[in-house]
């Protein structure tokens, strides 16, 4: 095995609102293209932000996705949803909502209505995963992912645990399921434990620490909140906890096919993007109350 080494590291950048209800850094494709993070295509974190209580949930309002899914990821805070194809519910701390938009669907999110009466600390991950072209108008469905269907694998020397929602570590497979494969993990480790992470060397990977800091290969520091982006230069890496920490881990294998992308749309060709359009623009991706 060859050690993989960092490509770069982002700080995060000047927050946006995504609706009022989601203040996020993005990292994906505001620091990298589409292309390089290939098969994962936007990446927007809400860092810890205090919402003040409210009796009208902030979020956002109904919008169209097609040619990808979305996956959203609560660390705290409680996210409310719902699309035109049916799916929808309540992501509770440490759950994920795994959507697949694929050929259409209508899709709104808020703050889940009594966690939005008291408010309080709301951290989140909002990641877009491509489809490959011969599912990119699958019907859509819906994962609904509970924290305690994750597969947790305790580390040595309770050093922490390996919290896997797709893919597999130490032979232990995460409950989503996925088109093309994927890694998603959150790494949970106590200050000073160390772990090693093995993905094949042509996959797409980084680390975001959402809690506290990390040392990788034993001499470059990611801080909290930052996103690392290794080479593909290598197949293994290392990261020491310097406190209690937990890092979102993802690696993906490219699709390595053409990206037309335009607002909420991801296709292979311009011309499907236009019918994208058109498909919205006729009803032919459902209604969906606001």
């Amino acid at each position: 095995m060859k050690t993989r080494s960092i490509e770069k590291i982002v700080k995060p950048g000047t927050p946006h609102f995504v609706g009022d209800g989601f203040r996020v850094h993005n990292f994906i494709p505001g620091t990298s293209t589409m292309q390089r993070m290939d098969p994962f295509i936007m990446l927007d974190y809400n860092s810890k932000y205090n919402f003040p209580p409210t009796d009208k949930p902030k979020g956002v309002g109904v919008h169209p996705h097609r040619g990808f899914e979305t996956v959203t990821i609560a660390y705290k805070g409680r996210v409310e949803h719902g699309d035109s194809a049916g799916g929808g519910g309540i992501i509770g701390e440490g759950d994920v909502q795994w959507m697949t938009a694929a050929s259409g669907v209508l899709h709104k999110e808020f703050h889940e209505t009594e966690w939005s009466k008291t408010g309080g600390e709301f951290q989140m991950v909002q990641l877009w995963v491509n489809l490959p072209a011969k599912d990119k108008m699958s019907p859509p469905k819906y994962q609904a992912i509970a924290n305690a269907e994750m597969a947790k694998i305790p580390l040595a020397d309770a050093a922490g645990e390996v919290e896997v929602i797709a893919g597999e570590f130490q032979a232990n497979k995460g409950p989503a399921s996925t088109f093309s494969p994927i890694n998603m993990f959150n790494v949970k480790l106590k200050k000073g434990a160390k772990t090693q992470l093995t993905f094949p060397a042509n996959y797409t990977t980084a680390i975001l620490p959402i809690e506290g800091s990390v040392k990788v290969n034993e001499e470059i520091d990611v801080l909290e909140d930052h996103f690392a982006l290794f080479k593909n230069d290598g197949d293994t890496f290392t990261v020491e906890a310097l406190e209690d920490t937990v890092v979102l881990v993802l690696s993906g294998e490219p699709l390595n096919e053409p990206i037309a992308a335009y607002g909420p749309f991801v296709m292979n060709t311009q011309e499907e993007l236009v019918k994208a359009f058109q498909d919205f623009n006729t009803g032919k991706f459902g209604y969906l109350e606001d």
